[in-house]
């Protein structure tokens, strides 16, 4: 099976190894694995600042950049749902509807793509230690993801898998909302991981890493003993 690939801008710039963890499991699945070289934003930072005149051509270059029949998977959630919900407000009354529609049903986040789409959830992943699963806002409430993440970190050898509490609440990045309000969004984080490490979990996970970039900030700056990591590593680790 052929899967075109998107990369946020984040993990692009950022983070590439998870992107790189993400293409490696993809592989295994037996998934080849296509890249635009070109490929940019999806348009969801214009758009959600309310620039929706700037955010229209960014997305006709995602629209362009994956048409055709295949599978589009992306380790993020709030860009699958980005596109998934709101790329039909973007051009309601337009002629590349048509696309949108089509591309809404051939968009999935990593996670939800491995469970629903190839029904695969054990990948060899060996990861020793206890995790707490943060359910990203964009995951469970745009993408109604809730067990496919569940289903393939149960698989990973070694790991025990806990539930914080207050699971399902924000971990306070928002995108520009951490910016405008970035003394509720730490307050908000800093409630986040405290709920992980009452837990005893050694890692916070989740399927975004907007969110784990968040977290591993407040983490980082109060120096303390837990470790984010995207689904991705995580499925990557211990081969």
């Amino acid at each position: 099976m052929k899967v075109k690939i998107f990369i946020p801008c984040f993990v692009d710039q950022l983070y590439p190894e998870t992107g790189f963890n993400m293409v490696k499991v993809l592989e295994k699945a037996g998934c080849r694995i296509e890249y635009e070289p070109g490929q940019t934003c999806c348009g969801q930072p214009a758009f959600n600042a309310g620039h929706w005149e700037e955010a229209r051509p960014v997305a006709e270059k995602f629209i362009r950049d994956f048409d055709g029949p295949d599978f589009v998977v992306t380790p993020s959630a709030s860009c699958t749902g980005f596109v998934r919900n709101y790329y039909s407000k973007l051009f309601e009354n337009s002629a590349l509807l048509r696309k949108v529609r089509d591309l809404e049903t051939r968009i999935f986040e990593f996670s939800e793509f491995l469970d629903s789409v190839l029904k695969k959830s054990d990948f060899g992943a060996i990861l020793s230690g206890k995790a707490a699963y943060h359910d990203s806002c964009a995951a469970l409430r745009e993408c109604g993801i809730k067990q496919a993440p569940r289903n393939l970190l149960a698989n990973v050898k070694g790991l025990e898998l806990l539930e914080m509490k207050d699971n399902e609440t924000c971990c306070g990045f928002g995108g520009t909302f951490a910016v405008k309000f970035d003394g509720i969004s730490a307050a908000m984080a800093d409630q986040k991981i405290k709920n992980a490490m009452d837990t005893g979990a050694d890692y916070i996970i989740s399927t975004d890493m907007s969110c784990l970039m968040q977290l591993d900030g407040c983490i980082r700056n109060q120096q303390l003993p837990i470790t984010t990591m995207h689904l991705a590593d995580v499925l990557a680790s211990g081969w």
